[in-house]
């Protein structure tokens, strides 16, 4: 598990880098959410499955169903990224080093999928329980704990701003 861990946490540097510099600085994604409502909604919901999965991967076991559930989601943010890979290239022109971070942050995940996959369909034999997983070093269980939390009020704050109301076009200044 400290090898799942550690590609994870490469991932949310990655992920973070992204975050950062090619959403918030040069696309402006939460400030310009009718232009990229859709894209916000995709990066808030894989956010809530990141969170989940960066809060508990290096300290709890999702054994029997549990393990089905950490599937299920995993499946989920798989479905999300492409779907996100294909709004992103409708709604905007990415740069060529957001293309290629993302390819790489893709292939760093298919290796932490690589790397987890077996974990999981060994938690699966066990008794359905949240168990202590004991193997992960504390810090980087705790890094990782870390980026969840980060990843949870970016994914918050991609929300917030999808949520907003379209702004009338065409209207009148009233002042």
């Amino acid at each position: 598990m400290t090898v799942v861990v550690i590609l994870l946490l490469a991932n949310g540097v990655l992920g973070a880098v992204d975050t950062l510099w090619y959403h918030e600085y040069r696309a402006a994604l939460p400030r310009r959410p009718d232009r990229h409502r859709t894209e916000l909604w995709l990066h808030a919901g894989r956010d809530a499955v990141y969170a989940v999965l960066y809060g508990t991967i290096g300290w709890v076991a999702w054994q029997g169903g549990w393990a089905l559930v950490l599937a299920g989601l995993l499946a989920v943010e798989i479905v999300i990224t492409l779907a996100d890979f294909v709004v992103e290239d409708r709604t905007r022109d990415l740069a060529a080093g957001e293309r290629v971070l993302h390819s790489v942050m893709a292939i760093v995940y298919g290796a932490m999928l690589a790397r987890l996959a077996p974990q999981v369909v060994d938690w699966a034999q066990a008794p359905t329980a949240l168990a202590p997983v004991g193997a992960v070093p504390a810090a980087l269980a705790w890094a990782a704990t870390a980026l969840g939390a980060g990843i949870a009020v970016s994914g918050a704050r991609d929300a917030r701003a999808a949520a907003r109301p379209r702004r009338a076009i065409g209207r009148a200044s009233t002042a």
